[in-house]
């Protein structure tokens, strides 16, 4: 379980294909700090740690991703030198700064505009059909992992602001148009609208 909030931005350092694919990501996590089998958020995606080590001043850990994770998210699309973002698995005790967020990917959305206004930028997604009716204004969404609050929805559109601090703390400094995103919606979304079909509303 995760809270939408990054923590560290990552690069994946090398792709080995080996039934899965296993990356490796050098991160500013302590090698020490993390342990084999823990849960770390990359891009949104939940994987499992299952090596890590540390090379000179920098860490890194190893994940194996599945051909079914890598065709639902942009996983598919990772190469050296992408930088992610990362979140490690929430603590008890630790502050719920953004959304409960499960790391378990619903879907691809795409960037289909970026507009800045004032010191931010208004971005908007085109988010897949199954997935539009769980999104509403004022509600929250993971986006490549970051926990973000939906300002309008128009069908399968939708737009949140980026802040000039999650540019700088994450990979948004780096959205353009047309990019695709990992997106999770809501999760009381989804329960709320499962409730309403069983009720007939």
């Amino acid at each position: 379980m995760f809270t939408g909030i990054i923590s560290d931005v990552g690069t994946i350092r090398s792709v080995e294909d080996r039934g899965d694919r296993r990356f490796r990501i050098a991160s500013g996590y302590p090698a020490e700090s993390i342990d084999l089998g823990a849960s770390i958020a990359c891009d949104g995606v939940c994987l499992t740690v299952v090596d890590r080590g540390a090379e000179g001043a920098g860490s890194w850990f190893d994940v194996d991703v599945s051909a079914e994770t890598m065709a639902r998210t942009t996983a598919g699309t990772w190469a050296a030198g992408r930088r992610l973002n990362l979140e490690r698995a929430l603590r008890v005790g630790d502050e719920i700064g953004g959304h409960i967020v499960s790391g378990h990917v619903d879907g691809v959305a795409e960037v289909v505009s970026v507009t800045p206004e004032g010191d931010s930028l208004r971005v908007r997604f085109r988010a897949p059909t199954a997935l539009a009716r769980f999104i509403a204004p004022k509600g929250s969404v993971a986006l490549n992992g970051t926990s973000l609050t939906v300002n309008e929805v128009e069908g399968e559109v939708f737009g949140v602001n980026l802040i000039p601090h999650t540019r700088t703390v994450t990979t948004w400094s780096e959205v353009a148009e047309g990019q695709k995103v990992n997106l999770e919606v809501d999760t009381l979304a989804r329960y709320v609208a499962r409730l309403a079909e069983y009720s007939g509303a």
